[in-house]
């Protein structure tokens, strides 16, 4: 299995797709289909991707399938689609083929059948040392390490240093391709429980902090790891005693702390309401959607239990009350399933619900009632020991053709 193309080249194949999906190919593809028949199968589907002016909806395998497809092209797409009881479109399986391709999972026989090869039959298995290279040889345990100095993170916050790495690392160069290469490594490290997501924020997990230690390939790793890991405990021992302090706080000076937080996420003339005669309300503010302000009412619950149906309702009545059209209830605790239910209730009026978690999440992002320690971490810059010329840039432009070229 060969997972370089040259010393210290890393992040090969285009479209990237979780192991999972990849798997899923291959069960369908090993001892059944000739190769011949499916490079015929994705040249089907290439002549009709359509245009961002005319698109083409591939979101239903079940209509598209019968609709557009023939002959061999049509089985095929049908075995893929049941094979995998429906979990993966055939309409996008090209990148788990360029991945499949690139490190010899799958090859040909004398008859053009795939059959799985023994780097195959590991990965099958997932290997632990098998899976390992593919990861390094797409810079994976590289973008935990990124990813680790910087959670919880958007996809934003890591595309300086994963840009940075794959300019001198990889064929891949463009804006696009570097935002492309980070998202699809991301959602195939969250499947794989390295990376848990909030929303579109990042976390590195324990799993995901002990994997990139393991790295050979990543300088330095083990110091900078071990320092990494006693950051991220610090932290969560520090959002423990924060979230337990804040539940022994006086309730008004939470709310006041509430309307702290408010205002750093750009809500104007936020103020706490009397603490009699409020119906419900603690907070009010306004906030800017576009070209519209928009009042919104907020109902702080200090405690950590759960919050049920009937103090939203309170809060939805509340709404005329304060000429507002939307609210918000904040807990330090959780909402109960009936609570959750009735916050999208269709033609009421919308409740946004902020529990435990997501508030921590919002104090520490825009630090309120906590305070980022920087802490200075020195590393080499290699670009100053390398030598430039021709025989040592990098290459410009995607492998893709390369690897259709292999097919």
């Amino acid at each position: 299995m060969n997972t370089t193309d040259k010393k210290d080249n890393v992040v090969h194949t285009p479209l990237f797709q979780s192991y999972s999906e990849t798997r899923m190919l291959m069960g369908a593809l090993s001892g059944v289909v000739k190769k011949a028949e499916f490079l015929l199968f994705l040249n089907a589907i290439w002549d009709q991707t359509g245009t961002p002016q005319n698109p083409v909806d591939w979101s239903k395998p079940d209509e598209w399938i019968p609709e557009r497809l023939t002959g061999s092209s049509r089985t095929l797409a049908l075995r893929i689609w049941e094979q995998t009881k429906k979990l993966l479109n055939p309409r996008h399986v090209y990148g788990a083929y360029l991945f499949i391709n690139r490190y010899g999972l799958l090859k040909a026989d004398a008859a053009g059948v795939f059959q799985e090869t023994e780097a195959g039959k590991l990965f099958m298995a997932d290997d632990p040392a098998t899976v390992r290279k593919l990861d390094e040889a797409e810079g994976l345990p590289k973008l935990l390490a990124i990813l680790a100095t910087h959670s919880p993170a958007k996809r934003g916050d890591l595309l300086e240093e994963w840009g940075e790495f794959l300019l001198a690392h990889s064929k891949f160069g463009t804006t696009s391709t570097i935002k492309d290469t980070l998202r699809r490594r991301i959602l195939n490290l969250v499947e794989r429980g390295f990376i848990s997501r909030e929303g579109n924020t990042y976390t590195i997990t324990d799993k995901g902090i002990a994997y990139a230690a393991n790295g050979a390939s990543i300088k330095a790793v083990s110091a900078h790891q071990q320092v990494l890991a006693a950051i991220k405990q610090h932290n969560d021992s520090e959002v423990v005693e924060f979230r337990e302090r804040l539940g022994k706080m006086n309730p008004y000076h939470f709310e006041m702390l509430i309307r702290d937080l408010l205002e750093a996420m750009d809500y104007e003339d936020v103020i706490v309401t009397k603490q009699s005669g409020d119906k419900g309300v603690d907070v009010v503010g306004y906030f800017q959607f576009g070209i519209t302000q928009v009042k919104e009412v907020v109902q702080v619950k200090r405690h950590q239990g759960s919050i049920t149906r009937p103090v939203l309702d309170q809060l939805r009545g509340a709404l005329p009350y304060h000429q507002a059209i939307r609210g918000t209830i904040i807990t330090l605790g959780k909402f109960a399933q009936g609570c959750k239910d009735a916050a999208i209730f269709p033609g009421a009026a919308p409740i946004t619900l902020i529990d435990g978690d997501k508030l921590l999440e919002l104090f520490v992002k825009h630090e309120v009632g906590v305070k980022r320690s920087p802490v200075p971490l020195f590393k080499i810059d290699e670009s100053i020991f390398e030598q430039s010329g021709p025989e040592t840039e990098p290459g410009l432009g995607l492998p893709m053709e390369a690897e259709t070229n292999n097919a």
